[in-house]
């Protein structure tokens, strides 16, 4: 059960969620890390505009990787889909 927490270079799942957010434009990778930084308390919804602006002069071909390296980056995503009114039970 421990391998289940540990990291693999070939675990699918990171494989499939990289995929994901290298598939995405660059608009769309700064807009799920504004989600991930709202969901986490670095702002609030009317803070969105400015938290996008960081997330884009940081942007860079790292996008997958620090994201998948926030440990609570499912919480996260779902705390800022909240404050949209969006729930991930829809």
């Amino acid at each position: 059960m421990v391998s289940v927490l540990e990291d693999h270079k070939d675990d699918p799942v990171v494989q499939e969620i990289s995929a994901a957010i290298f598939g995405m434009v660059e608009d769309e990778q700064v807009d799920l890390v504004t989600l991930a930084w709202l969901g986490r308390g670095d702002g609030a919804l009317d803070d969105w505009d400015e938290l996008r602006a960081e997330a884009a002069r940081a942007h860079n071909k790292r996008t997958a990787s620090y994201l998948l390296g926030l440990p609570l980056l499912a919480t996260y995503l779902e705390d800022g889909l909240s404050q949209f009114g969006i729930s991930c039970e829809e």
